[in-house]
């Protein structure tokens, strides 16, 4: 079982290690309230396989879908969800804060 970001980073490494294109999410800012704090990870795969969290689930399939852009071209991203943004009800972070998560190509 994984328990704690640094798990998660090595989970990262190996899975790139083994040839599988990986991307990697991270909390990098929020405001207000946010559902995970700065330094969660998400790691997520060429095949859509994920483990971790950035919003515990509120934002997630975003961040799921960009990563597999991310993996195919190698370009970071920087991805910010907030109540005053109008993909807020969408992404599902109706909490009232706002997060920035960095999503780059594990290499």
């Amino acid at each position: 079982m994984l328990s704690t970001e640094s798990d998660l980073l090595r989970e990262a490494e190996a899975w790139a290690r083994a040839g599988r294109g990986v991307a990697l999410a991270t909390v990098v800012e929020t405001w207000g309230s946010a559902p995970r704090p700065v330094g969660s990870h998400l790691v997520i795969d060429g095949e859509g396989r994920f483990l971790g969290s950035v919003s515990g689930g509120c934002v997630e399939g975003d961040v799921l879908t960009e990563a597999q852009d991310v993996i195919a071209d190698g370009r970071p991203r920087m991805m910010e969800f907030g109540v005053a943004d109008e993909t807020a009800w969408r992404a599902g972070l109706s909490c009232g804060g706002r997060i920035r998560v960095y999503l780059e190509k594990v290499a």
